[in-house]
């Protein structure tokens, strides 16, 4: 995108693929002792890219955006969650980015926004239209992961989807490592009593 000149003030200032601002900050000089400077003097304060995040947000989005449709059992409510998330993650990139799991602070955000949209829905009349369920390919595994609970089903998705250890799902859903272990324990047991006719014939 081409910069746009903001003259007297900065070099340049554009905008990001995620639309936020960005340019280079000029050097304020100290105005001499006895003068204060106009308002309209005072430089633009423009907000820097955030190094790292371009990156973060491709290896991201599309993970942690299949995992809360798992979750949800909802496209387009997992979709605006994890973009959300995102928005949020890239304002506060300075701390997110140095988190030992972002990607979890960004499910954790996502996935609590979408149970913050649910309830206003649910309070709403007339009831809102249809939304498109996520499903795997295998409607017995569908199945047999619908019938956990919203809490199981988050623990089974962190932990055997994401690939995340106890602490890092124990983090992303701020709950302790204890009731991870015990639901992903609850779940496992439902999904195996569910799909035990999949397993391989012993010879």
């Amino acid at each position: 995108m081409e910069p746009i000149p903001v003259p007297g003030r900065v070099s340049h200032v554009s905008t990001n693929q995620y639309g936020f601002v960005t340019g280079e900050i000029p050097r304020v000089d100290h105005a001499p002792r006895g003068t204060r400077p106009m308002i309209g003097e005072l430089p633009l304060v423009v907000v820097d890219a955030v190094p790292d995040f371009d990156e973060f947000y491709v290896s991201t989005r599309t993970t942690v955006g299949r995992a809360l449709a798992v979750t949800l059992r909802d496209v387009d409510l997992a979709t605006d969650s994890v973009d959300e998330a995102l928005v949020r993650a890239y304002q506060r990139w300075e701390h997110v980015g140095r988190l030992d799991n972002p990607a979890g602070w960004v499910y954790r955000v996502g996935l609590n926004h979408a149970r913050s949209r649910l309830r206003r829905l649910l309070r709403r009349a007339p009831a809102p239209a249809e939304a498109v369920e996520f499903s795997v390919a295998d409607p017995a595994i569908d199945q047999a992961i619908a019938g956990l609970s919203h809490d199981h089903r988050a623990v089974v998705v962190c932990r055997l989807l994401l690939g995340w250890s106890e602490t890092q799902t124990a983090d992303a859903l701020a709950i302790r490592p204890g009731t991870v272990k015990s639901r992903l324990h609850r779940a496992t047991n439902h999904l195996e009593h569910r799909l035990h006719h999949l397993r391989p014939e012993e010879s």
